[in-house]
């Protein structure tokens, strides 16, 4: 019961539709999380045209705000867009390109919303570790979104993120699981998809060699990857 969303999923819908499904249940019997750092801006110059990531009207653009004030409205927008007062984990998404202003100023912001008690608890999400690292050990974040870097495939997170977070008493959510796809089914199909691309052959032949272990023991490939 624990639901992640984000402004960016669908343009706006996913959180529309989140919120349509949670409205007649009881908020303390799940955990939701939403994300800041990318707000949705009116486009009306492209709204006959479609998203290239989900199959939804670009009426809307994302723009990069991690200012204090975009923090704020960015977490309003959504409770607003999910009908409800709170979210339980507020994420910083994807601060990839923005790593100062995210330590100084982003971050910062977050923590007054969860001292204001607006939010339960703070942190990032991201598909690399060093920065999430970083954020682990400079900042008083909660708990961080490691997406795709934790994986059946590849375990690169052991190397920092992990023993990081465990000595600062900092949670992890491992996002990602399927990378992308690629472990999604019991065989690997060609054309998976692996970090948003197509996979490359060698990865794809790779996942085939752990989807063969795992039919040995009697166990599915998408049901190995989530354990």
């Amino acid at each position: 019961r624990y639901f992640d969303t984000a402004p960016a999923y669908g343009r706006g819908l996913s959180e529309r539709r989140l919120g349509a499904l949670l409205a007649e249940r009881p908020r303390d019997e799940y955990v939701l999380s939403t994300k800041v750092g990318r707000r949705l801006v009116p486009s009306p110059e492209t709204a006959d045209e479609r998203d290239p990531m989900f199959d939804v009207p670009a009426d809307h653009r994302l723009e990069d705000d991690l200012s204090r004030d975009g923090i704020r409205r960015s977490l309003h927008e959504s409770l607003d867009r999910l009908g409800l007062d709170r979210v339980d984990v507020l994420y910083l998404h994807d601060p990839d390109d923005h790593e100062e202003q995210a330590l100084t100023t982003a971050v910062p912001a977050m923590i007054e919303l969860r001292e204001e008690g607006l939010v339960r608890a703070v942190g990032a999400g991201m598909n690399q570790t060093a920065m999430l690292t970083r954020f682990v050990e400079e900042t008083d974040i909660d708990l961080v979104l490691c997406a795709g870097r934790y994986t059946l495939l590849e375990q690169g997170a052991l190397a920092d993120l992990l023993p990081a977070a465990l000595a600062h008493d900092v949670g992890v959510v491992i996002g990602g699981v399927f990378n992308s796809g690629l472990l999604a089914r019991p065989r690997p199909p060609e054309g998976a998809l692996y970090n948003y691309s197509e996979a490359p052959a060698p990865l794809l032949e790779r996942a085939r060699a752990v989807a063969d272990v795992c039919e040995q023991h009697g166990v599915t490939l998408p049901d190995a990857a989530l354990a």
